[in-house]
């Protein structure tokens, strides 16, 4: 069992930057790929980024690539998104979520098993 929470999250201006960090309970988070994943009001969560157990493979949207960056430290049991040139498009409630996932899988929400509440990005123009 992993509890996942989401944090620095909040409304900046665009082509500001963001932190986001997501801290994991338990021993196991090592053992787990971690994503980041996105829901717009009236969308369809999306993938944004994930990362591999060890942090070895690094996973992006297309719409991110260049701006965001996924790193994770497992000594911290936490998981980061380094937010760049943040877009009005960007604005949306950010995920973290855990799972034993692989290869293309990292992109479908459904193979992750535990998910954080959420954290609210909002990028005004």
């Amino acid at each position: 069992q992993v509890q996942l929470v989401e944090s620095g999250g909040g409304l900046v201006q665009a082509g500001g930057s963001l932190r986001l960090s997501c801290a994991a309970s338990g021993r196991t988070f090592r053992s787990y790929a971690m994503g980041w994943f996105r829901q717009a009001p009236g969308k369809e969560r999306e993938f944004v980024a994930a990362i591999s157990r060890n942090g070895g493979s690094k996973y992006y949207a297309d719409s991110v690539k260049g701006r965001f960056t996924v790193s994770r430290d497992n000594a911290k049991n936490t998981v980061y998104l380094q937010i760049n040139s943040l877009k009005p498009e960007d604005t949306a409630v950010y995920y973290c979520a855990a799972g034993d996932v692989y290869g293309a899988n990292y992109y479908r929400p459904r193979e992750y098993d535990y998910w954080g509440q959420g954290t609210q990005v909002t990028v005004s123009s």
